[in-house]
């Protein structure tokens, strides 16, 4: 094959798990050009993927909204001659693209009734897998061989110089011991408590002495806001403040990143740092960290989240809530040495 086309999916952890499908893929066909369609949020973290030639933008609520865009989408994809094309998202409409582009071999699960839009179906299995896994099995079979299931990435240069000078200027020197901490999440019940994020940040400074660093998108800030004063004054608050690239250089620079289940976690992860992911409802089997650093999990059984919970109204948050900050500074303390 000499054209290959990946359908990806919509989030930035999800992103972050195909990205071994990349590298396996190039193994097999050292030959072929890969190209990936993606939706804009997610664009940043596929060209942190070496492996990936070319990213094409589905932009599905923005410019691709209405069929004439759509069609000249499908035209566009049929002009590149794709030999074959592998759908890890699961939406009808993107088989129906590929369909319409004429891509000969159409690779994927036979979800929401496209079966007969796909010339390959692939068979669910049977047993819980992570979903970076669920992912690796649309390419596995088709018979590539997957030889190294991490999930990586690879920063920018330009980035990380830019990052090591936003952090000279905030005082944080290239030999101190930094830890940063990522407060927010996607959903508020896979967040931990923002008073102990406070609480943590404090311990972090004051009993490990540590230079501690906050990250997060421009909407964790509103969250961010919520620590206590005294905490803020102590750390260094770049909330908001970098792009996903210097974000990820950043999580590279870090001895250490806290965050609960969450695309800043897994790109942590991803390039290389060592992280502490904080599980509530979700499971690490499914969710878990799978990049190239080390990762520490925490997570109590409380009874009810055995299983990936998504109960979305839950009235107290128990699996959370029983993780404490002297468990995580604990942590925290075992990795420094």
């Amino acid at each position: 094959m000499k054209q290959i086309l990946v359908v990806n999916v919509n989030w930035i952890g999800d992103a972050i798990f195909s990205s071994p499908i990349f590298k396996a893929l190039k193994n097999a066909y050292p030959q072929a050009r890969i190209s990936c369609l993606a939706v804009p949020r997610v664009r940043e973290i596929l060209e942190s993927v070496p492996e990936i030639d070319e990213i094409i933008v589905y932009d599905e609520k923005g410019r691709h909204w209405n069929p004439f865009a759509k069609l000249a989408l499908v035209w566009k994809l049929r002009l590149k001659r794709f030999d074959a094309a592998f759908l890890l998202h699961r939406s009808l409409t993107r088989a129906l693209l590929v369909f319409l582009a004429g891509i000969p071999q159409r690779i994927g699960y036979d979800t929401k009734g496209r079966g007969g839009l796909l010339t390959h179906i692939v068979e669910p299995t049977e047993e819980q897998m992570h979903r970076s896994d669920h992912y690796l099995h649309v390419i596995e079979s088709f018979g590539v061989e997957v030889r190294n299931r991490s999930c990586q990435l690879k920063t920018n240069d330009e980035a990380q110089t830019q990052v090591q000078e936003i952090l000279r200027h905030e005082g944080v020197g290239t030999d101190d011991y930094v830890v940063v901490l990522n407060p927010g999440g996607n959903w508020g019940l896979k967040r931990w408590p923002i008073e102990n994020f406070s609480q943590l940040a404090t311990g972090l400074v004051h009993d490990l002495n540590v230079k501690v660093v906050l990250a997060g998108a421009a909407k964790d800030m509103s969250l961010v806001k919520k620590m206590d004063q005294a905490a803020l004054d102590e750390v260094t608050d770049l909330t908001g403040q970098t792009n996903l690239k210097q974000m990820m250089a950043l999580m590279k620079r870090a001895n250490v990143v806290i965050s609960g289940d969450s695309g800043p976690l897994h790109i942590a992860n991803g390039v290389g740092a060592e992280v502490i992911g904080i599980f509530g409802p979700t499971r690490p089997e499914i969710t878990g960290p799978r990049g190239s650093g080390p990762a520490h999990v925490l997570q109590q059984d409380v009874g009810c989240n055995r299983e990936a919970c998504y109960h979305l109204m839950c009235p107290d948050n128990i699996c959370m809530q029983s993780i404490t900050v002297r468990d995580v500074l604990e942590t925290v303390r075992q990795i420094k040495g």
